[in-house]
């Protein structure tokens, strides 16, 4: 079967570490991909956000099979460009269509989502920038601290903010209805606070039935003892050692089963991941965000840990056979640890030369922000590579993960040494 896979980050070349060993992939192509990729398979100069660009390589090139790692392709609509087509209405995509893809482009619409189907998640308001006064005294009367700001639209992880104070909350709610990020603040959800433990369950679907992939926790915020700005992840834990079966009967019960009801009971058409942010509140689970694919860096532990053949498990999707299927996790942790260049997740600079790779071992080192130039491996984004490792025990798999990690040097590198500080 010949595979595109679109994006180009850590959770892209996992994917195609994965798709690479099936005996059913007989050609993989990654557009963009990344140097990582391109150990897997051929990257494509090619925008996976060009709808029309990406049908024409479909057709050019007899693919069999559409695979989407990042959200922005989804939500932009490229299930449904494809499906519009003659030429390519028969290639499966590994991804739900725009609508479904809604439940991560509007944070507003997936809380409506939740309401309407009794999903638990904290109580929330939206507010939009044409009324940014009313959203302003709401937060300097009526709301209670501590308080979550969080940008309606995409904002590849960093559009949430959690304020402890009122006048931090109002100054913050300002600068995103005024443009913080974009057209993706132009509107903004309010949520109630919840204190708890996160977590990340991963649902892949066939329209009918689902399987529960590997669970995974991941670490958001830049500092250690989660502290300082959220990024799009500096590490991740798999399996989290307090999601048990007690929680995990729950979830499926109060989150999963209501999600895929109510996506099936709106028509909407969904075939791929749903990736499940929930906070553990005392002994209950809630959701605290919908995905509409797989996390990063929690790809990067979860994918290793699976078992199964990736490509028979997306074409079990493809023919709505995926009840027929059984998951099979390895028993060992897995541990992912983020290099990020200096400075992330603000200005940072690129092109830094990287070297060590070739000293570490015991590990899966997973490139996301590199590229080549000449012969030489360099920085190109703010987290750079995803240093994976396992263990008996998820702080044994940590620790071969950390002794990499300090191998592979590029200037301004930094990496959290304490993912796992709260387990």
């Amino acid at each position: 079967m010949k595979i595109l896979l679109l994006g180009g980050g850590g959770r892209e070349h996992a994917f195609a570490w994965k798709i690479s060993q099936s005996q059913h992939c007989s050609k993989l192509y990654i557009a963009p991909g990344n140097p990582g990729t391109a150990t897997c398979g051929e990257n494509v100069p090619l925008n996976p956000e060009d709808n029309a660009a990406v049908h024409d390589f479909v057709v050019a090139n007899s693919i069999e099979m559409v695979v989407v790692g990042p959200e922005a392709p989804l939500v932009n609509g490229v299930w449904n460009h494809l499906r519009r087509s003659r030429r390519t209405a028969h290639v499966p995509v590994i991804g739900p269509s725009a609508q479904g893809a809604k439940l991560e482009g509007s944070k507003a619409y997936a809380k409506r989502f939740m309401q309407e189907f009794g999903i638990p998640t904290a109580d929330y308001r939206e507010f939009f920038a044409s009324n940014t006064a009313s959203a302003l005294r709401f937060l300097q009367k009526k709301a209670t601290l501590p308080i979550v700001l969080k940008a309606d639209g995409l904002a590849a992880g960093k559009g949430v903010v959690i304020c402890q104070e009122r006048d931090e909350a109002v100054a913050e709610m300002a600068e995103m209805l005024g443009g913080k990020f974009g057209g993706a603040s132009r509107k903004v959800v309010v949520e109630e606070f919840l204190s708890g433990i996160e977590f990340s369950i991963f649902v892949l679907t066939d329209g009918e039935s689902y399987k529960i992939l590997p669970v995974a926790k991941d670490y958001k915020r830049i500092g250690e003892g989660d502290t300082g700005p959220n990024t799009g992840g500096m590490g991740a834990v798999s399996p989290p050692p307090f999601v048990d079966v007690a929680m995990m009967k729950k979830v499926e019960q109060e989150i999963i089963k209501p999600t895929i009801a109510g996506l099936k009971k709106r028509g909407i058409e969904y075939q791929g991941f749903i990736f499940l942010g929930l906070i553990k509140v005392g002994d209950d689970p809630f959701v605290i965000e919908y995905n509409c694919r797989m996390g990063d860096p929690e790809t990067e532990a979860v994918l290793p840990r699976l078992k199964n053949d990736l490509v028979e498990l997306f074409t079990a999707v493809r023919d709505r056979r995926l009840s027929e299927v059984k998951i099979e996790e390895d028993e060992r942790a897995a541990t992912t640890i983020i290099l990020a260049s200096g400075g992330y997740p603000g200005d940072f600079h690129k092109g830094k030369p990287i070297t060590g790779l070739d000293k570490t071992q015991g590990s899966i080192v997973f490139h996301a922000g590199t590229k080549t130039v000449g012969n030489q491996l360099v920085t190109s984004g703010g987290r750079v590579m995803a240093v994976t490792s396992f263990g008996k025990t998820f702080r044994e798999a940590l620790a071969v993960s950390n002794k990499n990690a300090a191998l592979i040097e590029f200037e301004g590198k930094y990496f959290r040494r304490d993912i796992g500080f709260d387990l």
